[in-house]
């Protein structure tokens, strides 16, 4: 009897011990921000060796700061963010996204943490010169899901647009001449014709728009939290300080 006693009482701290590991992994796990992001966005977001660096990746580990949490970066494809954050696998999604009413069907939106221009990249010697030269004979490069990929695709047809998983994907296009110019975000064209010779932004703009972070449909309690940490990070000048890091 006492053996058998002995066995059970074992039996029982391993079943605690268990118990109480499974419920720590748990807790951990709820401490995680999961940020889904499209790393090939340069300032805002982009990969420098083994770590993610940029605009966003900063906002967000500041707010993960402010909340009290670890911030777990996960770069997919941009066309992917939004169902993953709809799906429940990531629990918001920042990769210098604008809002428009299509994705406000999809997610909620937090408040605007910067203001984005998109802008047209064209090569030098093209014969486009202004955003007006741009027609529905041209072959538009755009990345994918994009709002450079909807607005154009609105504005000069399904068949002038060329769409590509990456920015740097189009940009390569437009130095082959595959494509006669690039319509993407002010910030990262700047990134691609530094790095590219023979190219140049056009000096009109194509649109402006809003940044924010999107999370899944009616998580009120998350989206409150976000945008109380944004609200602190404006007034102390934590987000005008990181932008004026990477944007001079």
């Amino acid at each position: 009897m006492k053996k058998l006693a002995k066995i059970l009482t074992m039996a029982l701290v391993g079943a605690f011990v268990v118990s109480v590991f499974t419920a720590c992994g748990g807790s951990k796990s709820e401490d995680k921000l999961v940020m889904a992001t499209n790393a090939t966005f340069p300032p805002y977001e982009y990969v420098d060796g083994d770590a993610y660096k940029g605009i966003d990746v900063e906002v967000a580990q500041a707010i993960a700061d402010k909340l009290g949490m670890e911030l777990d970066i996960r770069d997919v494809e941009f066309g992917s963010i939004i169902a993953g954050v709809q799906s429940g696998k990531f629990d918001m999604g920042m990769a210098g996204m604008t809002v428009t009413d299509e994705r406000k069907q999809s997610v909620d939106f937090s408040d605007t943490y910067a203001i984005g221009i998109q802008s047209v990249i064209v090569r030098e010697d093209s014969e486009i010169q202004s955003v007006d030269d741009i027609s529905s004979a041209n072959k538009i490069g755009v990345q994918q899901d994009t709002t450079g990929d909807i607005y154009s695709t609105d504005d000069y047809g399904e068949d002038s647009v060329t769409r590509f998983k990456a920015g740097t994907d189009a940009v390569q296009a437009l130095v082959s001449g595959k494509v006669d110019c690039v319509i993407i975000d002010n910030e990262p064209a700047k990134s691609y014709v530094a790095a590219n010779g023979g190219l140049k932004i056009l000096d009109t703009s194509y649109a402006e728009e809003e940044y924010a972070i999107c999370v899944k449909k009616g998580n009120d309690e998350l989206l409150g939290k976000i945008n109380d940490a944004l609200k602190e990070l404006k007034e102390d000048g934590t987000i005008d300080t990181i932008v004026a890091k990477y944007i001079k």
